[in-house]
């Protein structure tokens, strides 16, 4: 618990940070017991324990989504189903057709069921973009159903005076977003990267994990619920207020006390949530499977998921093996040289092809985006040459007919496992927006169920099948020089 304390409420430097995982390599055995009751092998992840809640569940409890047009039918499934609460967090509701039958299928909910509850967290200035929006398309649930709808938009506290009044739409999306992509229902939730709009209910590869346990849905609602008491309310009249709680907008007053303020919300909820999940850990020896929910929240100060993150990345065992999925090719320089350095594992990097990399073909500077991410992974390849360890990291790129790419994650296989015994599921890019700019959420995913297992090695196979090796390609690919020029300036922006 120290250290999670630590870890949340940062009482420590940035740089000590990193003392602080030191300080778990060589913490006393005793901090590190209780790990996974009846599975010896994950020995090797016990330190997990120590920094985010537990929730031990059973491997049946989970199904693993694997196109979009499932994951758009399971949500209407699920809201169709509810009785007691439905929680959306997303960066943004799309205003297409998929989208307007998705509203309706929430209000036909809503009216049935006078005690179901709906809570909608989403991106103040993306939720906000064009005359119809997500606001516009949520509006009328607000108006029509009061206190059963709470509709919150969370605006950055890095948007504020000058910039804010003349940023325009889409340019004052970079200085931080929600980012987050919660889908829960009742007492299941689903995790993904995926957004409400058409592209990721038809044609947008993402990854999603549905989740089918009442104390992890109790916790991504309340987290959801501490959010949006910082958050902007929608009213009846289409204005964004305080909520009843909450004194000071993130985007007047005092940058610092907002800051201060919030993270102790999320830190003073995320070390309640531990407690409790550590005596239910304690009493639980039927569970072949364990949750770990990681939060990052660099825009007021909570670096979770990426220190976790970090420390799996370098503490990969000799033998073992790791794929790792981004839509975005972006990774922190921390975690670049925590591959080449640290890691001890055969690396397999899944990004997107230029073809099917959502931003290509944009107007504007946004269409170079593509080349950027070529030549943040060429730059990466050549330092991996340099240091020898090219034989031990492959690149590989996905490309569809039609599809775009946006499917992100991990997978960690033990030595000898043929199967993953780990995943990283949610938001993350691992790219420098997630883990400093926006509001983020993965769950960390221990197992030893073979059936689920299975179902991870498929979800991955599926993917890497539409992929090629591509490390010849990072390389020849032309990039246009002005995208040289600025990328390194403004990687962390995209």
């Amino acid at each position: 618990m120290m250290y999670l304390r630590r870890l949340f409420t940062q009482e420590l430097s940035p740089v000590t940070q990193s003392d602080l995982l030191g300080c778990l390599q060589h913490a006393p055995q005793q901090l590190l017991c209780g790990g996974f009751a009846g599975a010896p092998a994950l020995d090797s992840l016990s330190w997990l324990h120590n920094l985010a809640p537990c929730f031990p569940l059973r491997g049946e409890q989970i199904q693993v989504i694997h196109e979009p047009h499932h994951f758009y039918q399971t949500l209407i499934q699920r809201i169709a189903q509810a009785k007691k609460r439905i929680v959306l967090a997303s960066l943004y509701l799309g205003t297409g057709q998929l989208e307007s039958s998705f509203v309706q299928t929430l209000r036909h909910s809503l009216k049935a069921e006078s005690s179901l509850r709906l809570n909608v967290l989403l991106d103040f200035t993306r939720g906000t973009r064009g005359v119809a929006n997500s606001k516009t398309m949520l509006l009328p649930l607000v108006r029509e159903f009061g206190e059963q709808v709470q509709f919150s938009l969370y605006h950055t506290p890095d948007l504020r005076g000058m910039t804010k009044r003349f940023a325009p739409p889409r340019w004052n999306e970079l200085f931080g977003l929600q980012h987050m992509k919660v889908y829960l229902f009742d007492d299941a939730v689903i995790i993904s990267g995926a957004n409400l709009s058409n592209d990721y209910f038809t044609n947008r590869q993402d990854r999603y994990i549905l989740i089918e346990d009442k104390p992890l849905a109790d916790f991504y609602a309340q987290f959801i619920e501490r959010v949006q008491e910082f958050s902007l309310a929608v009213g009846a009249d289409a204005a964004e207020r305080l909520h009843g709680n909450w004194r000071i907008l993130p985007y007047e007053g005092t940058k610092d006390q907002f800051i201060r303020l919030a993270k102790e919300r999320i830190t003073n909820f995320v070390q309640d949530a531990y407690q409790r999940q550590l005596q239910i850990r304690e009493q639980s020896s039927q569970a072949d499977t364990w949750v770990f929910p990681l939060l990052e929240m660099g825009q007021i100060g909570i670096h979770h998921d990426s220190v976790v993150t970090k420390q799996l990345l370098s503490k990969c065992i000799a033998g073992s093996r790791l794929k790792l999925a981004t839509g975005y090719f972006n990774l922190t320089q921390e975690y670049m040289d925590t591959i080449t350095h640290n890691c001890l594992a055969q690396c397999s990097i899944l990004m997107a092809h230029p073809n099917a990399n959502g931003f290509q073909g944009a107007k504007g500077p946004a269409g170079g985006i593509p080349a950027a991410y070529t030549l943040i992974a060429k730059s990466f390849y050549e330092t991996l040459v340099r240091r020898q360890q090219n034989h031990r990291v492959n690149f590989f790129e996905y490309e569809k007919p039609g599809w775009t790419y946006h499917a992100k994650g991990l997978w960690y296989y033990l030595p000898e496992a043929r199967l993953p015994n780990l995943t990283l599921i949610g938001s993350s890019n691992f790219g420098e927006r997630s883990v400093n700019r926006d509001l983020e959420t993965q769950v960390c995913l221990v197992t030893v169920n073979k059936e689920l297992s299975q179902r991870l090695q498929d979800e991955s196979d599926r993917l890497f099948d539409l992929s090629t090796t591509a490390e010849r390609q990072i390389v020849q690919r032309p990039i246009p020089r002005w995208v040289q020029a600025v990328v390194r300036i403004f990687r962390n922006f995209f």
